[in-house]
């Protein structure tokens, strides 16, 4: 008699039947029709694919369940107070990035005097930004926004490393060296302390594992000139560093891996957050070594190579930072979301 055998993926749930059968290969399957071809029940909101032909005595194994998860609205904002000694020009990247995941509900960005500015968008990843021209005295920056998040969650058997030849165009120039992470510098210890790894979600695990277990982290023990082999042999650092680490070892393995600035909620000090992303399978997933705050409330503000790719502020003139602040926050009475599975992972890009 088979057996039923349920297994929760957040709030939904996936039910199969132990079945002393064989089963074929389905791709691309949806719901109660992936049932009825192959006896397994699902929740039709949940997006299962690339089922495998096994015989393994009672197991139906199935090989990649895909779930779109919506995180809720986030609020995020920061307040940058300059002092400017003489005419300037600045261009900021504070705005958040609108993505097919990440849209836009609510946003203002102000500045306390008059000035000349315009939007850009720079950059592989098109990042929003704001050029503008301001005089000598105070200028306060000041931005908000409400975001609707979403993600896609994959689980660890589909996040594969894709071949070089399989690469996306579009993937291939996060596999080179830049300013903050010279990934061939670090070739010989990536390939030693994580070659023989399982490939895909485990070994990009097992690099954030190492970078959180053998690196302290040290608010101003790191500045604008620390590469990721500085840190590799001085072992403490900020966000940004241990991001930086972790790309060029992704890289150093022929992983695509990218930097991302952003918005985080739950983080402290509150300040702009530098994780990572990782190209496994068909799509870039999000990684964060420090653990300081949970990927599910990671907003977007720029993608680049690396930290010189997308500062929040640059500017040509005379001005000195006088305060930062800097905040991301779920609606009060929002339940927030629980911790991934250790074999979970999510992409909003």
């Amino acid at each position: 008699m088979p057996i039923l055998s349920s297994m929760s993926i957040l709030s939904s749930k996936v039910y199969f039947w132990l079945l002393p059968l064989r089963v074929p290969e389905y791709s691309n399957t949806v719901g109660t029709r992936c049932a009825q071809r192959c006896s397994l029940l699902v929740d039709s909101n949940l997006c299962i694919s690339g089922a495998r032909t096994i015989d393994i005595g009672l197991v139906i194994y199935i090989g990649f369940i895909k779930r779109s998860l919506s995180l809720g609205q986030i609020h995020v904002g920061c307040e940058l107070e300059y002092a400017i000694s003489s005419p300037t020009t600045f261009l900021l990247q504070v705005n958040v990035s609108q993505t097919e995941c990440q849209k836009t509900v609510a946003e203002c960005l102000t500045l306390n005097q008059p000035n000349r500015s315009e939007a850009l968008q720079l950059g592989l990843q098109n990042n929003r930004a704001q050029r503008c021209f301001v005089q000598s005295g105070s200028l306060v920056v000041h931005y908000e926004a409400t975001v609707e998040l979403a993600a896609e969650m994959d689980f660890a058997n589909e996040l594969s490393e894709q071949n070089y030849l399989q690469l996306p165009p579009e993937a291939l120039p996060y596999l080179n060296p830049s300013r903050y992470c010279e990934s061939d510098l670090l070739g010989n210890f990536a390939l030693r302390e994580f070659g023989q790894m399982p490939h895909g979600l485990f070994r990009v695990r097992s690099i954030c594992d190492w970078v959180f277990n053998n690196l302290t982290y040290v608010s101003g023990s790191t500045g604008s000139q620390t590469t990721a082999q500085d840190v590799f042999v001085q072992r403490q650092g900020v966000c940004r560093d241990y991001s930086h680490l972790s790309i060029a070892l992704c890289r150093a393995l022929g992983i695509p891996a990218r930097y991302v600035c952003g918005y985080a909620v739950n983080l402290q000090p509150p300040d702009f957050h530098g994780f990572f992303e990782a190209f496994l399978g068909n799509g870039w997933y999000l990684f964060d070594a420090t653990r300081m705050a949970p990927v599910g409330g990671f907003v977007r503000i720029a993608t680049g190579h690396d930290a010189a790719d997308v500062p929040f502020a640059t500017y040509i003139g005379s001005a000195q930072l006088v305060s930062k602040k800097v905040w991301a926050n779920w609606p009060q009475g929002t339940v927030e979301p629980g911790l991934l599975p250790d074999s979970a992972a999510i992409s909003t890009a």
